[in-house]
């Protein structure tokens, strides 16, 4: 990410001196892009560095969702620096048009070119730490995931930004750089949608994945002491921590001391199949007393353990 965030703000101060010399919306545009980059690499770094907080009285789950935040204030950066400024230098070009000198143009292709480089060896970077961290597993991390949407629009953007300016200078057509503009406005806005969504998802709860909550319930239908499963329930707090709260019906005829045995035997298990389930909850019911006087009997403490 620090890779990113000097190659973004280098890449940022070049675009727009090139733009401004050629007067070029695309080489603007892209300007604009690597701003949003370099504003969005500040948050995902206070998001590691915010998320790694222990828990405390205020925050009893820790602060994992931070990640979560920060990226959706990400997805608003890319949208609004990018997205928009993009669409408002493609409409300025095709209302006014834009004349470029041979020089200007020149320099925004130099420009561009070695943004290029810069922004293709970020993405390789990026590219080689998901490989490291596990593939698929690794574009769970938000932040990294944020890099690598990031990265890889900024590849395809400067790579429409180039193929704008050259068929403007070809064709004397400034419709062909003013659509590079537009295109590169619509990629940013499908880019922040799609982060936002994900960011969204994981911050009014997401559950756990589906192959961890299988291995739960698999874990609790196979104890003998457990007659059912009623429910479920799992929720991500943070990267590598989820929250999992279950209500199980047991067998007929344990007394208190045993239901207490078997929940704290449970817990651990669960713990051990599932290192990423930090905060277990049981709410453990005896068939038999739960249809005398439908209150849950608690282990450790009423309402759940």
């Amino acid at each position: 990410m620090l890779v990113a965030l000097a190659a973004n703000l280098v890449i940022a101060v070049a675009k727009a001196a090139g733009g401004l010399l050629a007067g070029s919306p695309a080489l603007l545009s892209e300007a604009a892009h690597s701003v949003a980059d370099s504003m969005n690499e500040v948050f995902l770094l206070a998001a590691l560095r915010r998320s790694r907080r222990p828990a405390d009285r205020r925050h009893p789950f820790g602060y994992g969702k931070e990640r979560f935040f920060w990226s959706l204030l990400a997805a608003v950066g890319i949208f609004v620096m990018g997205g928009c400024f993009s669409f408002y230098q493609g409409v300025e070009a095709l209302r006014g048009g834009a004349a470029e000198e041979l020089g200007g143009y020149v320099a925004g292709l130099v420009v561009l070119g070695v943004a290029l480089l810069a922004e293709g060896a970020s993405l390789l970077r990026a590219l080689y730490q998901v490989r490291h961290q596990g593939g698929s597993r690794g574009l769970r991390d938000p932040a990294l995931r944020t890099v690598v949407a990031e990265d890889g629009t900024a590849v395809l953007g400067v790579t429409l930004a180039i193929a704008g300016m050259v068929l403007h200078m070809a064709t004397g057509q400034v419709v062909w750089e003013a659509s590079a503009s537009l295109a590169i406005g619509t990629l940013l806005v499908y880019v922040a949608y799609r982060l936002g969504r994900e960011a969204r998802d994981q911050l009014i709860g997401e559950a756990a994945d589906p192959e961890a909550s299988g291995r739960i319930r698999a874990l609790l239908q196979a104890q003998p002491e457990i007659d059912s499963v009623e429910a479920l329930f799992t929720m991500k707090t943070g990267l590598d921590s989820a929250l999992v709260a279950a209500r199980i019906d047991l067998v007929p005829g344990l007394d208190s001391e045993r239901v207490e045995e078997v929940a704290v035997r449970i817990k651990r298990s669960i713990a051990h199949t599932v290192p990423e389930a930090r905060q277990i909850f049981l709410d453990v019911t005896d068939r038999p007393a739960q249809e005398a006087r439908e209150s849950p009997a608690a282990t450790g403490e009423r309402g759940g353990a």
